[in-house]
């Protein structure tokens, strides 16, 4: 390259360049080595042009066309240059294009080819004027070589320290295309280190359409050296093939690549979307929880691409928080960006692309579900409460969600599971509400005592074992097809059918449940019911109040004083026990045993809805006074 008389011209820049190189380089870019993927995604741009316009003037080729990036990283003089067979630029282009910040030469040619009609345009990554100028966060003088093509040697030198001024200058060049030589700052000579490069394109560029070499040098035995160039990137972008085209290994491999699993997933959701908004995306349904979540979940999100591009990893504004255990990757060409392609817009165009691949995900499920019912139910045992999340979160699809849902009932075998669907479908005439019980697991809810009067009318109950995520979508889901959703464990929940307590049967209890309620302060009421069946006592909440085992778990985290609210004691008056002891009332009044007895129904009521005593010691007193008594006799 040597200079032509051209004379060589300092110039200002048009835009306070001080101040937005401070914030291109402090603000705007969260770490400087994605100045390598901008640099490198120019490149790929101007590749991309020079391809197009070929198409109709295929001169411009000059007999070049084996596409491809260099990376020159040279040790000695401190410099990284990024050199590209390209469209090339003028001198006057590189003025208008390099001197005026926030000035797009991207955005400018496809405003043109938008006003030509044109067909068949590439699609480029840079949307605004900036990524060029992320080469400073490393560089304290950036030198810009190029040529356009179809000119002879006719080529322009660019140079700056990115101080205010820059300097132009006509020189040779024998090749078409672009030279970008950073001159690296003291504290940035990392980025002269071969395997950090190789890193960073694999991080970034992975996927890039064009080759991005670097040269390799190796010595052979007798002393001899031999130089070829090392293809960086492996340019295999398979959410861009047809899904025809991608075979189920290569698929697996690919899901391996980006996420911390070692399974194959479960489901592949291969989505390419045309029309008002176009966009190609490749997601994966995990098999199971990934053995990384056992220390830490996945923030939710995709890894963002334009035009094979990674834009961020991960893009949380993709896809809801509660699909975070969706894997993949999105490729949007007309997703607009900020001027960082790091910081995204909030725009309807974002909103669409979360909506369509949100519901893509669940179509997904369904399938998953609906075709494969085992890798569905390994699946949802271990991730399903991120669905169950997802309906207090998402109100728009909370119907599909909760058809997605798998519960365990009374009726289903251990290990067996239905879905909303299937229990509506097999209520009898009778019922009119979908019942459900809480609590910590099915062993310890299949013998509670509110189940009682349910399995007596032939009604099912769902089992709910996962108490804090049930309780925090519950209230977010009062009905599914028009069929409410009741907990058996609320005093004003009973199954359908005659259980009123008798006129006769009240006025009998009433004195002694008057003295229960006297010596059980910590009960707001003691009340006679037939929900139960084979049970003497049971305690419940009223519709307002916090569930005993909510309460439970909120202790265990540190919250509360330590107590549970006041609840309803329930007796069976139909129980022998309660009989005998109503009896022993009738006898006599005033006999001391009524308070332990009154105390022992109350303690195993507690027992029984999962709660500890809160005298265990009083308790093991009672029973064994009892024992001995009845030793006795």
């Amino acid at each position: 390259m040597t200079p032509t008389t051209e004379a060589r011209e300092t110039r200002e820049f048009k835009t306070e360049l001080k101040q937005l190189l401070h914030l291109i380089t402090h603000s705007l870019y969260s770490n400087r080595e994605i100045f390598l993927r901008e640099l490198i995604s120019n490149a790929s741009d101007a590749i991309n042009k020079i391809k197009f316009d070929s198409l109709s003037h295929e001169e411009l080729l000059e007999n070049n066309k084996d596409w491809k990036i260099k990376l020159i990283p040279n040790s000695d003089a401190k410099t990284l240059t990024i050199s590209d067979n390209g469209l090339g630029m003028s001198r006057e282009t590189v003025i208008q294009e390099l001197g005026t910040i926030a000035r797009s030469g991207t955005k400018a040619f496809l405003e043109s080819l938008k006003q030509k009609q044109a067909d068949g345009q590439p699609e480029l990554i840079g949307q605004f004027g900036v990524g060029f100028y992320s080469a400073f966060m490393v560089a304290d003088k950036v030198t810009v070589v190029t040529r356009p093509a179809g000119t002879s040697k006719e080529g322009v030198r660019w140079e700056s320290d990115g101080q205010g001024e820059f300097t132009v200058e006509s020189i040779e060049k024998d090749a078409r295309g672009t030279d970008v030589i950073l001159h690296l700052k003291d504290d940035a000579t990392e980025f002269l280190d071969r395997h950090t490069l190789r890193s960073l394109v694999r991080k970034f560029s992975d996927f890039v359409e064009h080759s991005i070499v670097m040269d390799e040098t190796t010595k052979a035995e007798d002393g001899t050296e031999t130089t070829s160039e090392e293809s960086l990137n492996s340019r295999k972008a398979i959410w861009l093939r047809n899904r025809n085209e991608v075979t189920a290994d290569e698929y697996n491999a690919f899901y391996r690549q980006i996420s911390d699993d070692t399974q194959d997933p479960a489901r592949v959701i291969h989505v390419a979307a045309e029309g008002s908004q176009e966009f190609k995306a490749l997601m994966f349904i995990p098999a199971r929880k990934p053995y990384s979540y056992r220390w830490e979940e996945p923030k939710p999100g995709l890894k963002l691409y334009i035009q094979r591009v990674l834009i961020m990893d991960p893009c949380e504004a993709v896809l809801p928080p509660y699909l975070r255990f969706v894997r993949g990757v999105v490729d949007s060409s007309d997703l607009p960006l900020n001027v960082s392609r790091e910081i995204l817009q909030s725009n309807p165009i974002l909103d669409g692309l979360q909506k369509n691949l949100t519901r893509n995900v669940l179509q997904g499920l369904e399938a998953l579900r609906n075709l494969e019912y085992d890798k569905y139910v390994t699946f949802y045992n271990d991730l399903g409460g991120m669905l169950k999340e997802g309906i207090a979160r998402d109100w728009n699809n909370k119907e599909k969600l909760a058809d997605l849902l798998l519960f365990q009932s009374v009726k289903t075998p251990a290990g067996s599971y239905l879905t909303f669907k299937q229990y509506v479908e097999a209520m009898p005439e009778n019922q009119s509400e979908i019942y459900y019980l809480v609590g910590d697991s099915r062993e310890v809810l299949e013998r509670s005592p509110y189940l009682e009067s349910f399995k007596a009318r032939g009604f099912d109950v769902l089992l709910l074992t996962d108490p804090v995520i049930d309780e925090y979508f519950l209230p977010n889901l009062p009905e599914y097809k028009g069929k409410k959703l009741k907990p058996v464990d609320r005093g004003d929940v009973h199954a359908d059918g005659d259980q009123t307590v008798t006129d006769e049967e009240k006025s009998r209890f009433a004195a002694m449940l008057q003295r229960f309620q006297t010596l059980l302060p910590e009960v707001k009421e003691v009340r006679l019911t037939k929900r139960m069946t084979e049970s003497a006592a049971c305690l419940v909440a009223d519709p307002s109040a916090m569930p005993a085992h909510l309460e439970r778990l909120m202790q265990q985290m540190g919250q509360g004083d330590g107590t549970l609210s006041k609840r309803i004691l329930e007796l069976n008056p139909n129980h022998p026990a309660v009989l005998a002891l109503v009896e022993r009332w009738e006898r006599a009044t005033d006999d001391p045993r009524i308070e332990i007895y009154a105390r022992l129904l109350y303690d195993q009521a507690v027992i029984a809805e999962g709660s500890k005593p809160k005298d265990p010691a009083g308790l093991a007193q009672r029973i064994n006074e009892l024992l001995a008594r009845d030793a006795r006799n």
